[in-house]
Formats: C-alpha cells, sequence, structure tokens
C-alpha cells in the first residue's frame, strides 16, 4: 500500500483534490479526521483534542487502507497537527513526533493558498499572509525530514495535472 499525504494550510483544496487523485485512480481516500471530530465536539480544541484528532487521523488512514486499489490518499496528515498544536499551544506531544519520524508516505503534496478563502466555521486564518507563513512552515518541515514531495499551486485544473504528474512520477520510482 502507497500512502500520498495531501498537506498545507487551510482552504488550499485538500479534500476536493483527495477525492479527485483517488476518483482518478480507481482507489479511496482519507477524509481530514479533524473535520469529523470539531463538528461533533465544537470548534474550541485543546491540545488533548489535537492528540485524539492525531490519533482518528492514523486510525482512519489504517482502516481505509484495507479498503484502497493499492494507492491510498491522505486528506491531511501529523505534520498538519504538530504545525497547528506549536503554533496553538507551543509544543506539540512526543508520540506525534515519534509517529512524524517514521517513514509513512511515498509522497506529500504541499497545497498553496493561492485559491480564494472559502470561509467555514471550523477555520481559523483568512489573512492571506497568515496562510503563507503556514505553506512555509508545511515546506521547511517537509524539507528538514528529507520526505518526497511536491508543490502544487494555481487554478483546479492545473492544481490536478500537477499532482497527477507527480503522482506518476512517484510511483514509477
Amino acid at each position: 500500500m502507497r500512502r500520498i499525504s495531501l498537506t498545507g494550510p487551510e482552504s488550499a483544496g485538500k479534500s476536493t483534490l483527495a477525492a479527485q487523485l483517488a476518483a482518478h485512480y480507481g482507489t479511496t481516500f482519507v477524509p481530514e479526521y479533524a473535520r469529523q471530530y470539531l463538528e461533533a465536539n465544537g470548534a474550541s480544541y485543546t491540545l488533548a483534542d489535537l492528540e485524539a484528532i492525531a490519533r482518528g487521523q492514523l486510525a482512519a488512514e489504517d482502516a481505509a487502507a484495507g479498503q484502497a486499489a493499492g494507492l491510498l490518499f491522505c486528506d491531511t496528515d501529523l505534520l498538519v497537527i504538530k504545525i497547528w498544536a506549536e503554533n496553538a499551544f507551543g509544543t506539540c506531544p512526543a508520540w506525534v513526533l515519534a509517529e512524524l519520524a517514521k517513514p509513512r508516505y511515498a509522497l506529500t503534496l504541499l497545497l498553496a493558498p493561492d485559491l480564494p478563502w472559502t470561509p467555514d466555521p471550523l477555520r481559523e486564518h483568512p489573512n492571506p499572509a497568515q496562510r503563507w507563513h503556514f505553506y512555509n512552515l508545511y515546506r521547511q518541515e517537509l524539507r528538514q525530514r528529507g520526505w518526497p514531495f511536491a508543490e502544487i499551486g494555481g487554478p483546479p485544473a492545473q492544481r490536478l495535472a500537477q499532482a497527477l504528474a507527480a503522482t506518476d512520477a512517484r510511483l514509477a520510482v
């Protein structure tokens, strides 16, 4: 099973692109567990909530892997939890850092926040400067960790083409 994660700031099109990629490759994708969790428990969260979200995301990935056709797209990853935890609480749980040290994804698609902001009660950072700040944090983390990743940006059709090209190139390795 090869897993590909989609990461990046809020309202960058991760959910839409994950669904498109799964449809193209005839497989499944894992929705962002944080959305389900926050809809059930309220938009306010603690560090303990972020840990529960991280556990839920990993469990959802593992469950979906059994239904996927050799390739699984993950709408978000633990990198999001790390960056959100550090931003909101100044720290990240050690077990999340340990999980991030384990190879999990064949490729990570880093989505640029160059799409229009879509308001949503669960989103926190509509300011373009904030969104790009978070994007840069993701890119820095991906580089430091040496994870294979591709930067995806532009209008929706261009994003899909870039993501398909990056995925095909990675699958050929």
